[in-house]
C-alpha cells in the first residue's frame, strides 16, 4: 500500500470532508521553502505550512538547539517545578513584547493560548466579585477550535453545530477603511449594554477571514475605549507574531498596549507545538491571593516543555539576525511590486500587503463560500503547478517563509497570475 492509501485507511484530517475531498499529498521531506512528495514532485510552500515555518523546513540551527536540549532534559512537569529553558524564554519575550507584559503562561497551540486568555478575562472579574461574562470579538474573526476560542470566532460553518452551547460573545464590525466610526460606536454600545469582561482581536490582519487588514490608529482607538471602561483587551498574535507584519509583533505598530497577548505558530519556528499567553502584572495580581480558589486552575501535560522552549529561543535568535530582517524587508518590497502590477487587473477586486503577507481578491460571477467551487479550482491549479496556496473563497494569499528566494517568489506570483486568467 502507498502512504496515501494507508492514510485513507486510518487517518482523519482537519477541515476535511473525506467523502468529497481529494486524496492528501504524502510529503516525504522539506528543506527551506520547498517540500517534496513521495513521488519526488517539488512544491513551493508559499504559506509556510499554515504560517508556522518562517525560517524554512528542516532548519539546522533550530534542529541543533532541539537536539542539544533533548540530550539534556527533554521534559519535566511544570507543576511545582521549573527549568532554565522556560526562564530564558520568559526573559527573552519580556525584552521584546510591549512593555506592560510581565507574566507568561505556557500552553500548546494557538487555540489553547486563546482559551487561557478568555478564561483569565472571565476569572479576573470573578476574583474581584464583579459579574462580567461577555466577550467582545470582531465579525468574521477566527481564534481557534477549542470551545471558548471557537465561541469568539465568527466564521459560522465552523461553529454552527454548537450554537447555544457557547459563552456570551457579542461581535462588532472590523474597522476597515470607511467603517472605523461604525466599529467605535458598536464597541461603545456593546460595553454600555453588556457586562463585558474582554475584547479579543486579531491585530491589523484577520487571517482566516482572508487577510482582511485595518489601520493601527483604529485599533488604538478601540483599545482606548476598552481601557476607559475597564474591559480587558486580548491581542491574538498567533498568526501575526514574529515578523509576519514587518515588525516583531503587529502590536508594535499600535500606540496603545493590550492587557494580554496570545502567541503560537511561528513561536518555535514550526518545529514543536507550543503556545504562550502573556499578561500584565495587574492581571496576575488578581489571582495572587491567600485563597487558593482564586488561582488559575488551568494546565497542560506538556506545559513549558523544555525541548519546545529550546526551539523558541533558537527561533527568536534567528528572527533577530540582520539577515532575517533583511529577508522580511525584501519579501515586503517584492509583494508591493507585485501588488502594483496586479491590482488594476480586470479580474481583481483588490490587492493588499503588510509585511510578508499578500492577498488578492478575485472577481467572481457569484458569491463565493469559504470552501466553494472557485476555491477548489484555484487550490487544485496551484497544487498541479507545484505551489502550496490555500485560497479563502475567492481570496488568494501568500505568507511565505522568510528564506524564500526571489526566484521562488516570482514563480508563486506567476502561478497566481495564471490562476486569475484561468478562473
Amino acid at each position: 500500500m502507498t502512504l496515501t492509501e494507508k492514510d485513507s485507511q486510518y487517518l482523519w484530517h482537519p477541515y476535511t470532508q473525506h467523502k468529497t475531498s481529494q486524496t492528501p499529498i504524502a510529503i516525504s521531506r522539506g528543506e527551506g521553502a520547498l517540500l517534496w512528495d513521495e513521488n519526488g514532485k517539488e512544491y513551493i510552500d508559499a504559506i509556510a505550512s499554515w504560517w508556522v515555518n518562517p525560517f524554512g523546513h528542516s532548519n539546522k540551527f533550530i534542529a541543533d538547539a532541539v537536539y542539544k536540549q533533548l540530550t539534556t532534559l527533554e521534559h519535566v512537569l511544570f507543576g511545582g517545578f521549573t527549568h532554565e529553558p522556560a526562564v530564558k524564554v520568559a526573559e527573552k519575550l519580556i525584552e521584546i513584547l510591549p512593555k506592560n507584559q510581565q507574566k507568561i503562561f505556557f500552553s500548546d497551540n494557538g487555540s489553547t493560548a486563546v482559551e487561557v486568555a478568555i478564561k483569565v478575562a472571565l476569572q479576573y472579574f470573578f476574583n474581584k466579585n464583579e459579574k462580567r461574562t461577555t466577550i467582545i470579538a470582531f465579525e468574521n474573526a477566527f481564534h481557534g477550535d477549542t470551545f471558548a476560542a471557537m465561541a469568539a470566532s465568527g466564521i459560522s460553518f465552523y461553529t454552527q453545530a454548537f450554537q447555544g452551547m457557547f459563552i456570551d460573545v457579542v461581535r462588532i464590525p472590523v474597522p476597515v477603511k470607511g467603517q472605523e466610526q461604525a466599529s467605535f460606536d458598536a464597541l461603545t454600545n456593546v460595553i454600555q449594554n453588556h457586562n463585558c469582561a474582554g475584547f479579543i482581536f486579531e491585530p491589523l490582519v484577520q487571517g482566516a477571514a482572508g487577510m482582511v487588514m485595518y489601520e493601527p490608529e483604529a485599533l488604538a482607538k478601540l483599545i482606548q475605549i476598552c481601557a476607559a471602561n475597564k474591559v480587558l483587551t486580548i491581542a491574538d498574535e498567533v498568526m501575526t507574531g514574529f515578523g509576519k507584519t514587518g515588525k516583531t509583533f503587529a502590536m508594535d505598530y499600535v500606540s496603545e498596549v493590550p492587557d494580554m497577548i496570545c502567541l503560537s505558530k511561528a513561536l518555535t519556528g514550526g518545529t514543536i507545538p507550543m503556545a504562550i499567553t502573556t499578561f500584565t502584572q495587574d492581571i496576575f495580581d488578581a489571582f495572587y491571593d491567600d485563597d487558593i480558589n482564586k488561582a488559575l486552575f488551568h494546565g497542560h501535560t506538556f506545559t513549558a516543555n523544555p525541548t519546545g522552549c529550546a526551539a523558541v529561543l533558537a527561533s527568536i535568535d534567528l528572527l533577530q539576525t540582520v539577515e532575517m530582517q533583511a529577508n522580511i524587508e525584501r519579501i515586503n518590497a517584492s509583494h508591493l511590486e507585485f501588488q502594483k502590477k496586479i491590482e488594476n487587473h480586470s479580474k481583481v477586486i483588490t490587492a493588499r500587503t503588510l509585511g510578508v503577507i499578500f492577498a488578492v481578491e478575485i472577481k467572481s460571477d457569484s458569491e463565493e463560500s469559504y470552501y466553494g467551487s472557485m476555491r477548489t479550482k484555484l487550490y487544485n491549479f496551484f497544487i498541479e503547478n507545484g505551489v502550496v496556496l490555500r485560497p479563502v473563497g475567492n481570496i488568494v494569499y501568500i505568507l511565505p517563509p522568510y528564506i524564500m528566494t526571489n526566484e521562488q517568489l516570482q514563480k508563486v506570483y506567476k502561478t497566481i497570475e495564471e490562476a486569475i486568467e484561468m478562473v
